[in-house]
């Protein structure tokens, strides 16, 4: 009798488990921050640093592997970690944001701090709080004053000192002077001066011995510069023809003897190894649609043992599958099909490394992986309460648009509906425009619609990042144009594979985003039941009047190239004058102290609209910047977004 009421009792927990299971995953928990957003190794492998959230604060953990004891490092109230690096086996150096919205990133303040791995001797190192300047408008105002410093790279046989790059603020508005390297103390700031850029927003790449080798950027005209400094010389060496080919340098080799550029190879987009002393490049990989995304690293924390890529998903190309490094990393992928696995960080002597495995459904877990004894255990998952099997799953497709351009995307399918027809849709438009690009990862947004019943489709229009130049080009000026024709084009492509109904279908998007999901609702009112914009630009001239693009040159220059200066084709491919063609029901989200895409451009609509006694959706958070990042503020978001879609193209599919 009693084994019987065992068995009964067991029965009625699986169905209770059950019934939570088919409970799609709540809006609170996806408005969530990672719990761990990154790891690290320390050199020695005796520390672990992670950055961690703390009663909705990210902090600094550092954990003691012996016994996984450890500290947290707290900045100020308002301020989150938002990176780190080890400069030595017992110093990290950190970085810190403050808490003013930027679409789930904290506003960087430039400065620079340290800490040892055990807690103590914590110092600035550089920065406005280091000369004690502490209240008023700081972080804008420091900036003017002492700029912002970045570690460009730690120097292996130096735990004393790091590479930064110092980058001040020339002038007035937001116009940037030339980055400074300098050799820094990490244990007192006291710096010394290196080299100057040869030229605005260039990026330093040096090498192991702590020598500025290279600097590389991209000028008011969208030109790519690739400089040389020579070891023996004292000044920068252009480098015409990598930079004519858009070339770019990544990384130096473990022992210095080559370089890694991004490179034109036979097969299409490559990387090159660069002889110094030929000053040539060979192309050691290549593919024909994307570019690479990385390099892939080995099990110490300086080794490359190949490229990484995102061709629909997650590419491994190595060197050398025979090495060592590469066998490990193919035995680990062995374990985890189907998602992307990745030595994140290692030991100088690669005897313990932090593995990365996620997908398009798993935000992510950390592992330590022991190579002698050939090991993995568990460390940390960035959010343990997400069940990837509850989420949503990414399928890449390619398509051709009208004009015979080949174009990529994803589609995300209600879980447990993978194969099925006629769907709700959301055409989800990513932001940017250019050099962004939707990727196969978990995003939180996708899972939000997905996961309640919607298919969720985005495509990589022309000016999107990670398809070459010409392809990113190819969107200039074409606000309103081609950008919008093509994805009109991936709306009609689902529609002709059955995916979405076409009754059904709603658009969304965020900046950039924004735009295109209301300029979609106006050149094409018949195709879109309902449009929603977040934190979006509706009238492109006031482009040119507010906001932080055009408070420099550099700002000025985007917009005069790649969204054009002709008022009268802008103020006709703004949504804001189109509202005669709009029938689609619309949603607004605004954050009031947005910055990139002033409140402005969405009041101006939602008066416009009101102004025509035309109901909308209407959502303003005045403490927030260029997207939201208060968890209570994005469950909000969540909740009216799916009430929204369940309103104009719903209910989602449920099983």
């Amino acid at each position: 009798m009693m084994d019987v009421r065992r068995w009964i009792v067991a029965a009625l927990l699986l169905l209770f488990t059950a019934v939570l299971y088919a409970q799609p995953v709540s809006f609170a928990d996806l408005a969530k921050h990672p719990q761990y957003k990154d790891v690290q190794i320390s050199p020695d492998g005796q520390y672990l640093a992670a950055t961690a959230v703390v009663k909705g604060q990210t902090v600094l953990a550092l954990i003691r592997l012996s016994d996984k004891k450890g500290n947290v490092v707290q900045p100020r109230e308002e301020d989150d970690v938002t990176g780190f690096v080890w400069a030595s086996a017992t110093r990290v150096l950190y970085s810190v944001g403050t808490r003013v919205g930027g679409y789930d990133e904290p506003l960087l303040t430039g400065e620079l701090f340290a800490v040892n791995a055990d807690g103590s001797d914590a110092e600035t190192l550089y920065g406005f709080r280091k000369t004690g300047m502490s209240t008023g408008s700081h972080i804008q105002h420091a900036a003017a004053e002492y700029g912002s410093a970045d570690v460009i790279a730690t120097i292996p046989d130096d735990p004393n000192h790091v590479l930064v790059a110092v980058s001040s603020w020339a002038g007035a508005g937001f116009e940037r002077g030339l980055p400074t390297a300098f050799r820094m103390d990490v244990r007192d700031g006291n710096k010394a001066q290196i080299i100057v850029a040869p030229m605005r927003g260039a990026h330093f790449v040096a090498d192991h011995q702590g020598r500025i080798r290279f600097a590389a950027g991209v000028d008011n005209d969208g030109n790519v510069k690739v400089y040389l400094h020579p070891i023996d010389g004292d000044g920068w060496q252009p480098l015409p023809e990598l930079s004519r080919d858009r070339s770019w340098p990544i990384a130096f080799s473990r022992d210095d003897s080559t370089v890694y550029f991004t490179c034109k190879a036979p097969a299409g987009f490559g990387v090159c190894q660069w002889d110094p002393a030929k000053q040539s490049l060979t192309p050691v990989w290549g593919n024909p649609t994307v570019e690479p995304a990385g390099l892939l690293q080995g099990l110490a924390d300086d080794s490359i043992i190949g490229v990484d890529f995102m061709d629909g998903r997650t590419g491994t190309a190595l060197f050398d599958g025979q090495s060592a490094d590469a066998q490990a990393l193919l035995a680990l992928m062995k374990q985890f099909p189907g998602e992307s696995v990745r030595f994140v960080s290692g030991t100088r002597d690669g005897s313990l490394s932090v593995v990365l495995v996620r997908a398009d459904a798993d935000p992510g877990t950390f592992l330590l992986y022991d190579a002698k004894a050939r090991k993995i255990t568990p460390l940390l998952a960035r959010r343990s309460w997400i069940n990837p099997e509850q989420m949503a799953q990414m399928q890449p497709f390619d398509f051709t648009a009208r004009d015979g351009m080949k174009l990529h995307g994803y589609v995300s399918y209600p879980p447990g509906h993978e194969n099925a027809k006629q769907l709700p849709m959301v055409v989800f438009v990513h932001g940017g425009p250019f050099g962004i690009r939707d990727t196969w990862s978990y995003d939180t947004l996708v899972q939000v619609m997905a996961t309640r019943g919607y298919a969720v489709l985005q495509v990589n229009y022309r000016g999107s990042g990670g398809y070459g130049y010409d392809y990113e080009h190819a969107g200039w000026r074409e606000w309103g144009g081609k950008m919008q024709d093509d994805v009109t084009d991936a709306t009609h492509w689902a529609v002709t594979q059955g995916i979405a109904n076409p009754q059904r279908i709603c658009i969304f998007g965020a900046s950039y985003g924004g735009y295109a999901a209301l300029e979609g609702a106006v050149k094409e009112p018949d195709l879109y039941k309902c449009a929603i914009g977040y934190a979006g630009v509706y009238d492109l001239p006031l482009m040119y009047h507010r906001g932080d693009i055009p408070q420099s040159s550099f700002g000025k220059d985007y917009l005069h190239r790649q969204l054009g200066d002709d008022m009268d084709v802008l103020s006709k491919h703004s949504p804001i004058n189109q509202l005669d063609s709009l029938k689609a029901q619309v949603m607004l989200v605004v954050g009031g102290k947005d910055e990139r895409v002033p409140s402005i451009q969405g009041l101006s609509l939602h008066q416009a609209l009101a102004n025509r006694h035309i109901a909308h959706g209407w959502l303003y958070k005045p403490n927030e910047q260029h997207g939201f990042y208060d968890e209570a503020n994005n469950t909000e978001l969540y909740t009216q977004l799916v009430q929204f879609l369940d309103a104009n193209i719903g209910p989602g599919v449920t099983k």
